[in-house]
C-alpha cells in the first residue's frame, strides 16, 4: 500500500476513486496507508447488523407467546391499547427530539392507518389469543403477503404472475389445513381464527393504501403516529366495550404483567427500531425475510413453553404456507424485473419507510 506514485494518488483524488486506505503527507509526498481501524469499524458494524436481524426474527417471532400470556388477566385491548400508547409515546418523543414535526395531513393519514394496523389489525389478534394458540395465531398472519397480493391486484396496483398464483393456492392450502378441524371441533375458536384472519386482512389493506396517503418521510414519525392514534382508538374500544370495567387490577398475574412489559420494550420499541434501522442499510427484500422466520419462532416457542400441540398436521400446514410465502415474494420480483414501471406495495412501503 506504500508504493503508489504521488502522481497516480492525485489522479485518484480528482476522480474520487480514492481506496478505503489513509493519506498522509511524509516528506512533502502524499502516501496512502491502510486505516487501522477498518477491520473493528466491520466487525462492529456485523454485530449491529446481527443484533438488529436477530430483534426482527426472534422478538417478532416471541411477541405472539407474549400476547397470550398478557391477555390471560389483561383484557386485549386494555392490553394492545396500553401497549402501544406507551410504545407510541417512546418512539414519538424520540422523533420529536431528532427534529419531527407532524402536520395535519399526517395526523390524518395516521388516523387511518392506525385504525387499519392496530385497532382491527391488532386489536382482532389480541382478542383472538384467548381462544387461538399463539403459534397458530402466527401462522395465520402470515397470510398477509396473500391479501397484500390480492388486494393489489384488485386496486390495479400490480399483476398476478404464475409464481404468485401458484404461491395463493397453496396458502389457502396451508390455512384450510389449520382451520379445517377447528372448524368442526372447536366452536369457541372458531371466532378466534376468523378474527385472526380478519386482522391480517385490515394489517394488508393498510400496507396497500399507506403509499396514497402522507405518511411522513421521517422512519419514527411514520411508526409513531399510527402506533399514537391505533392506541387511542384501542383504549376508546376497551371502554366502549366495558374492558376496563372489567379488568381486575389486583388480580393481574405477574405472567401478565412480563408479557405486557416484553410487548412494549422488545416487540414495539426495539424491534420497530431494528426494523426501520435496517431499512436504512439493507435491501428491502432482505429485511422481509423476517416473514419466514416469525412463525417458525412463534410455533416452536408456543410447543416449547406453553404446551401448545405440534402436531404433523400444523408441520404441513407451516411448510405450505412459508413455501406460499416464498413463491409470493418471487413472484412479485418477476413482474418488477418485467415490468420496471410496477413496484411491489411491500417494497414501496418498505423504501419509504427508508428516507
Amino acid at each position: 500500500m506504500m508504493n503508489h506514485q504521488p502522481a497516480q494518488i492525485m489522479a485518484m483524488i480528482r476522480s474520487g476513486r480514492l481506496p478505503n486506505e489513509k493519506m498522509l503527507n511524509i516528506g512533502g509526498r502524499p502516501v496512502l496507508v491502510p486505516s487501522p481501524h477498518k477491520s473493528a469499524t466491520s466487525r462492529a458494524y456485523s454485530i449491529q447488523l446481527a443484533l438488529a436481524f436477530a430483534a426482527i426474527y426472534l422478538v417478532w417471532g416471541s411477541t405472539y407467546l407474549a400476547i397470550r400470556f398478557a391477555v390471560e388477566t389483561i383484557p386485549p385491548l386494555v392490553t394492545a391499547g396500553i401497549r402501544h400508547s406507551i410504545a407510541g409515546a417512546i418512539l414519538f418523543a424520540w422523533a420529536w427530539a431528532r427534529g419531527f414535526r407532524p402536520t395535519r395531513a399526517h395526523w390524518i393519514s395516521g388516523i387511518v392507518v392506525g385504525a387499519l394496523f392496530f385497532l382491527i389489525g391488532h386489536g382482532t389478534l389480541h382478542w383472538a389469543e384467548q381462544y387461538v394458540g399463539s403459534g397458530l395465531a402466527a401462522l395465520l398472519i402470515a397470510t398477509e403477503p396473500m391479501f397484500i397480493l390480492v388486494l393489489a391486484w384488485s386496486m390495479g396496483q400490480q399483476k398476478i404472475s404464475r409464481l404468485s398464483a401458484l404461491g395463493l393456492g397453496l396458502g389457502v392450502v396451508g390455512v384450510a389445513m389449520l382451520t379445517g378441524v377447528e372448524l368442526t371441533v372447536k366452536g369457541s375458536s372458531v371466532l378466534g381464527l376468523l378474527a385472526v384472519l380478519v386482522g391480517s386482512l385490515s394489517w394488508s389493506a393498510g400496507v396497500v393504501i399507506s403509499p396514497r396517503l402522507k405518511l411522513p418521510n421521517d422512519a419514527l414519525g411514520r411508526t409513531a403516529l399510527p402506533t399514537i392514534c391505533g392506541a387511542v382508538m384501542l383504549l376508546a374500544a376497551a371502554g366502549l366495550t366495558g374492558e376496563f370495567h372489567a379488568t381486575h387490577w389486583a388480580s393481574i398475574s405477574l405472567k401478565s404483567i412480563l408479557g405486557l412489559a416484553y410487548l412494549i420494550v422488545f416487540g414495539s420499541v426495539i424491534a420497530f427500531t431494528a426494523y426501520t434501522w435496517l431499512l436504512q442499510r439493507c435491501p428491502p427484500a432482505l429485511v422481509a425475510t423476517h416473514t419466514y422466520a416469525n412463525p417458525v419462532v412463534a410455533v416452536f416457542l408456543g410447543w416449547l413453553l406453553a404446551s401448545e400441540p405440534l402436531s404433523m398436521r400444523v408441520v404441513l400446514a407451516s411448510v405450505a404456507i412459508l413455501a406460499a410465502i416464498v413463491l409470493i415474494r418471487k413472484g412479485e420480483r418477476s413482474v418488477v424485473t418485467k415490468r420496471p414501471d410496477v413496484v411491489s406495495p411491500v417494497v414501496e412501503i418498505e423504501t419509504q419507510e427508508c428516507a
